[in-house]
């Protein structure tokens, strides 16, 4: 695996910030007096993925943050888990560090999901947006009923819905389901062995919640029924040719959701976990973005 893509800490040990809905763990880069940008993972997955586009960030004067969401330890493990409770606690983690100044959100995948609810919920404290992996979700539900591959793609979203089957699954023989899901979703890429051994025990230490995200999917269906408006704030969405969870064509046709600026941009060789398998060219798009709706001072 190329050196740029290895999974590297960022400022260990995390630091925790107290907040009215528990308590958050998060990984820095960057000067404190520096934009913020919170990064939002997604699953299977945790805050050190964001690790090698922390570091770009920070190289380029921004102040760049990535929690462990609600539910992956060792960030608070209490529900509920539905989009719009993930959305306000991006919401107030980035608060809470902006001191009053806008801020970027970066999410992908449930990450992604967070991110496109707090558009929708606070576009003043926002300055813009970059999404990956998973479309505005009205886009992705219409491509999951209309496409029958996609629905076979997402035969865990039902299987998640069963109780106790998924915990013990997922667990069995050293998360081997989580090491097929990354297979299966990015081609090609592997972590490498301190990282997957270190995401195993984040997993292990926060389950059921991470399955307990899928769980909250039917509220989140009837949220989207009664969603209204489209989305100001600048959005930049960036997604994996070779996807092996959400097609890239459930990207296409998001723009009748946006009155803001919008691009959609695929990249080429990249799976699902584009931010490290891809750390250059998704850290060069998100930056072009950024330094159009979210400059550094000079």
């Amino acid at each position: 695996m190329p050196p740029e893509t290895a999974q590297r800490p960022v400022d260990l040990p995390p630091r925790f910030l107290d907040l009215a809905g528990g308590r958050f763990a998060y990984l820095a880069a960057g000067a404190e007096d520096g934009p913020l940008v919170v990064c939002l993972h997604g699953f299977p997955d945790h805050a050190e993925s964001f690790a090698p586009l922390l570091a770009r960030l920070a190289d380029a004067g921004y102040r760049a943050v990535a929690p462990w969401m609600r539910g992956y330890a060792p960030s608070t493990l209490d529900g509920p888990y539905h989009g719009e409770q993930l959305a306000d606690d991006a919401l107030a983690i980035a608060r809470a560090l902006a001191g009053g100044r806008r801020f970027a959100l970066v999410g992908h995948d449930w990450g992604a999901l967070a991110v496109w609810s707090a558009c929708a919920r606070a576009p003043a404290d926002l300055a813009c947006a970059v999404t990956m992996a998973v479309p505005h979700p009205v886009a992705t539900a219409r491509h999951l009923t209309r496409h029958a591959s996609q629905l076979r793609k997402s035969w865990y979203v039902f299987f998640f819905q069963l109780p106790l089957a998924p915990e013990r699954a997922l667990t069995r023989r050293d998360f081997a389901l989580v090491d097929r899901l990354w297979r299966d979703w990015s081609p090609g890429f592997a972590l490498e062995d301190g990282a997957r051994h270190r995401l195993h025990a984040c997993l292990a230490a926060s389950l059921p919640a991470p399955i307990d995200y899928y769980r909250a999917v039917p509220r989140q269906l009837i949220a989207l029924r009664s969603a209204g408006g489209r989305i100001a704030t600048p959005v930049l969405h960036l997604h994996g040719a070779d996807d092996g969870c959400i097609e890239s064509a459930a990207a296409a046709h998001q723009s009748r959701f946006m009155k803001g600026p919008f691009a959609s941009q695929i990249i080429a060789g990249a799976g699902h976990f584009l931010q490290l398998e891809r750390p250059d060219e998704v850290a060069t798009r998100t930056l072009g973005w950024l330094r159009d709706h979210h400059p550094c001072p000079p």
